[in-house]
């Protein structure tokens, strides 16, 4: 097999380009895919990396992936100027606008930066059966960078219901680790 030559010399690709959508590439289609599309593709890297690496490196890769996203989204689709109840009800709008789910703040305590959420239609969990365990990985890492990118404190959010768990709505514990 030859070697493209378009391509050589081409530098490594990075996270935002891939990023990088032109609306007209789907003119028929459009820019949104059901959620068991999005669920076929993280539980089958989910199922993928379980089976190379196992569980606990799967769901650190999981958060890590999450953050990165997460640290993304709030850079380039949030206001991080505003003040914390604004900045969380652009946050509401976004996710509920981009599908991902309806986020709802439970508690903040201003003193320690803890943040109790939850989100339901979670588009990762919402409607699956109970299996007996959190199953958010990436989404404890995605809030989590939203969260360290608005603060500039490094946050780490840890899934404590689930609908996997028999909840129906996904629970958060967001604490400042730093």
């Amino acid at each position: 097999m030859t070697d493209n030559i378009f391509l050589a010399d081409k530098k490594p690709i990075s996270f935002g380009e891939y990023l990088q959508y032109d609306p007209d590439s789907r003119g028929n289609l459009g820019d949104e895919l059901p959620v068991m599309v999005y669920r076929m593709l993280e539980y089958s890297m989910k199922d993928e990396l379980i089976r190379r690496f196992g569980k606990e490196t799967q769901i650190d890769i999981f958060r890590k992936a999450g953050w990165k996203a997460g640290e993304y989204f709030a850079k380039n689709f949030l206001d991080l100027t505003l003040p914390l109840d604004q900045f969380v009800g652009g946050l509401q709008q976004k996710l509920s606008e981009l599908k991902i789910g309806v986020l709802r703040i439970e508690d903040i305590n201003e003193e320690t930066g803890e943040i109790i959420l939850t989100v339901s239609e979670d588009a990762d969990c919402s409607g699956l059966p109970v299996l007996g365990e959190t199953v958010c990985n990436y989404d404890e890492g995605f809030i989590s960078g939203i969260l360290s990118t608005y603060s500039g404190k490094k946050y780490e959010a840890i899934e404590v219901d689930c609908w996997a768990t028999g909840d129906r709505v996904c629970r958060f514990r967001a604490e400042v680790t730093e």
